[in-house]
């Protein structure tokens, strides 16, 4: 079974395709959707649908899994990347996937053992999880790998 995480961003939205086999899972491929700064919000997201649609053609997952908002105190971020992860959340609906979505310290608790774990933590369980030779980069494709593992335990 393949899942598709997604670690939302508008300019850069980490993605990671695992597979799980039973109680083997492995890296498919990550990386990043990179969105221009020079880009109006709108060709931004125009970006984001484009790249998601291609990692569904190409990697055809059964499921996908996304960050949950977290805001703080800059409410109009938390604007944006609520409405990047409607586009996401179009992108899967469109191709009949699955999708759900996990709050940070429920990824970081599935992955590290400790929902507070500190990111160094996640990026290393990360990669001794996958067999990895090293920390996937950049950050966001290791947060999106996470965010794939956490769901993969729920499956």
């Amino acid at each position: 079974m393949k899942i598709l995480g997604i670690d939302p961003g508008t300019l850069i939205a980490g993605y990671g395709v695992i597979e799980k086999s039973g109680a083997e899972i492995k890296a498919v491929a990550y990386g990043s959707i990179k969105t221009g700064k020079n880009q109006n919000f709108p060709e931004r997201l125009k970006t984001i649908y484009t790249g998601v649609t291609e990692l569904i053609s190409m990697y055809k997952p059964d499921h996908m899994a996304v960050e949950e908002v977290f805001y703080g105190k800059n409410f109009k971020a938390a604007i944006k990347m609520g409405e990047g992860r409607g586009i996401i959340f179009l992108c899967a609906a469109m191709a009949n996937i699955p999708i759900a979505e996990y709050a940070a310290r429920v990824v970081k608790k599935a992955v590290a053992g400790n929902g507070n774990a500190h990111k160094g933590k996640v990026q290393e369980m990360v990669k001794a999880i996958l067999g990895l030779p090293e920390i996937p980069q950049p950050e966001d494709a290791s947060d999106a790998l996470a965010i794939a593992i956490c769901h993969s335990h729920r499956l």
